[in-house]
């Protein structure tokens, strides 16, 4: 047995460091190195930032595929390099979109659609950061993603400022998103403000502090959004091994739990079989 912390930690990210930097506090905090963190924020946004501490950090990758919800504000009629505000500004243009012009725009966005990662980002192509390159004034351009908005509200609009709300996929680049509407506008745009409120079921209402986080909440945790199966005690200690069982007819993965409720991991069906993808129980 060990008494060093385990378990998610919702963060609330205050604006201007990084999310390794966030990482970094709650380590000091936690008195342990075992801490990882699941959808980045950049620097100049907040909010809710995940993190996985001990053996939840095997797990921060089962939450990456649930939607994003983020609201902020982007100013009309203003380009820069890196698409947000700490960028360089690139053109100007006036502004006459009315809030329905923008809404529209917004619109069209709705969906599934590829994206290519803006220039300044961390993404790497040929083993080079995109921003590295960009820096340099190199252009390398990434492959594009396939992404989905599933909404795009207009909240408010002070021209030339809009305030709006996204709800996307794991992935998306919002600040590209702005820039798009800027474009479809004519007049261009670019992110002045973000904050992520919600990661699928987790809000930036129960975030904490880093430096003083608290305790993580339980392991279990990390998979409450996942399809649950409860073993028998012979298949629970088979589990435990990381042994193949039999599918169990759900689809995608599904956390798996022994008759204590304890989390044993995560499996998922692949035709006459169930086999692990992650356990996460200590063997005894």
């Amino acid at each position: 047995m060990t008494d060093a912390p385990e378990g998610l930690l919702l963060v609330d990210k205050p604006i201007g460091v990084t999310s390794h930097d966030v990482v970094d506090m709650a380590r000091r905090a936690l008195g342990t190195r075992k801490v990882g963190h699941a959808g980045t924020l950049d620097p100049m946004a907040g909010g809710l930032l995940i993190l996985g501490v001990g053996r939840a950090t095997r797990l921060l990758r089962f939450l990456a595929d649930l939607p994003k919800t983020y609201e902020g504000t982007a100013q009309l009629g203003v380009e820069t390099t890196t698409l947000d505000a700490d960028g360089e500004v690139t053109a100007e243009r006036p502004v006459t979109a009315s809030a329905n012009d923008v809404r529209v725009a917004m619109a069209s966005l709705v969906g599934d659609s590829m994206q290519r990662p803006p220039a300044f980002s961390a993404v790497k192509v040929g083993g080079r950061k995109l921003y590295e390159a960009a820096r340099k004034g190199e252009r390398i351009e990434a492959t594009p993603r396939r992404i989905r908005v599933d909404a795009f509200e207009l909240l408010s609009m002070r021209i030339p400022d809009v305030d709006f709300r996204i709800v996307c996929s794991g992935g998306t680049y919002v600040r590209v998103l702005l820039a798009d509407v800027g474009s479809a506008l004519g007049c261009g745009a670019h992110l002045t403000a973000l904050r992520r409120t919600a990661i699928g079921p987790f809000s930036a209402v129960d975030g904490v502090d880093p430096r003083a986080p608290g305790d993580p909440l339980p392991l279990e945790c990390a998979v409450a959004h996942l399809p649950r199966l409860d073993l028998g005690d012979e298949e629970a200690v088979a589990a435990g091994h990381g042994r193949v069982l039999g599918p169990a007819g759900i689809g995608g993965p599904y956390a798996v739990f022994g008759p204590d409720g304890r989390l044993i991991g995560i499996y998922s069906d692949h035709g006459p079989r169930a086999r692990p993808e992650m356990i996460v129980a200590a063997q005894v």
